[in-house]
């Protein structure tokens, strides 16, 4: 049986509050109230998780409120006791592959600024984004981000970490770069497979871009299409996994939720799929 664990970004409405930005402030962090006001504190997500059985998190940079020492070790404290890990710290800013030397620089500095935050929270890994940019496979975009990827890896594995990137953001988004910058990095940078990321290429093209990025990869963001009404695409989702399986991925499943109404129910719908599917 797989382990299955969600996404700070699954929770997002319980959770309320974010705060964007790349550089990390150790006191506050301006919130943006564009998911609503919460129900719930990240401290105590942990708790909530434990009750509902899910023991891995993705926690996006952005749900932090602030990275100061104290908070960090109380989240650690809270991950530790509910027995749940905290899988992959998710940087979701910056553009890793810009043209522009300073820029592309500055955020290099400011996501290595998050190793620290995510190896005091106990994280297996980080999941950095390999670009902003719509370019070729031989494009210097790809090898600016496969550049800033090697040196953060070198930094990542000092601090116990394995960098990773995603099947996400213009750049990595098609499998031939992906594969680009896997290979420009020399093997010193995984990568994670989202299934929805793939949802504007159509079915046949999705699935074909599917079976091209899942071999290899460390983790899956098993996500799946739900209707405005709440329906679930169930027969996409288990071909989805169908073709994780086929891929041989035998790592950890981590259930985005992206549909309306309750979160933990929608999360438990997925779970039931992917536990049926072994």
């Amino acid at each position: 049986m797989p382990t299955i664990g969600i996404s700070s970004w699954s929770v997002r409405r319980l959770l309320g509050p974010t705060y964007p930005g790349l550089a990390p402030d150790p006191v506050s962090r301006p919130p943006n109230a564009q998911f609503g006001p919460g129900a719930c504190d990240l401290l105590d997500l942990p708790d909530q998780m434990r009750e509902r059985g899910y023991t891995d998190l993705d926690l996006c940079h952005f749900h932090l409120p602030r990275t100061d020492d104290p908070y960090l070790d109380a989240l650690r404290g809270r991950l530790d006791a509910a027995g749940v890990q905290l899988l992959t710290f998710l940087v979701d800013d910056g553009d890793l592959g810009a043209a522009d030397a300073v820029a592309r620089g500055r955020d290099v500095a400011a996501t290595r600024a998050w190793l620290g935050v995510a190896a005091r929270l106990g994280a297996c890994y980080v999941r950095v984004a390999a670009g902003l940019a719509e370019a070729g496979p031989d494009s210097a975009a790809i090898r600016h981000s496969a550049a800033s990827m090697v040196a953060l890896a070198e930094d990542a594995r000092a601090a116990g970490l394995r960098l990773i990137t995603e099947t996400w953001r213009p750049l990595a988004l098609p499998p031939e770069n992906l594969r680009a910058i896997l290979a420009a990095a020399g093997g010193t940078v995984g990568h994670c497979a989202d299934f929805n990321n793939y949802a504007g290429y159509g079915d046949s093209r999705k699935y074909d871009a599917l079976r091209a990025i899942l071999p290899g990869a460390v983790t899956v963001h098993a996500g799946a299409q739900f209707g405005a009404t709440g329906t679930l695409d169930e027969a996409d989702f288990r071909r989805c996994l169908a073709l994780a399986r086929e891929s041989g991925f035998a790592g950890p499943y981590v259930l985005i939720f992206s549909g309306p109404g309750d979160e933990w129910a929608g999360l438990a719908r997925l779970a039931t799929v992917v536990e049926a599917a072994g």
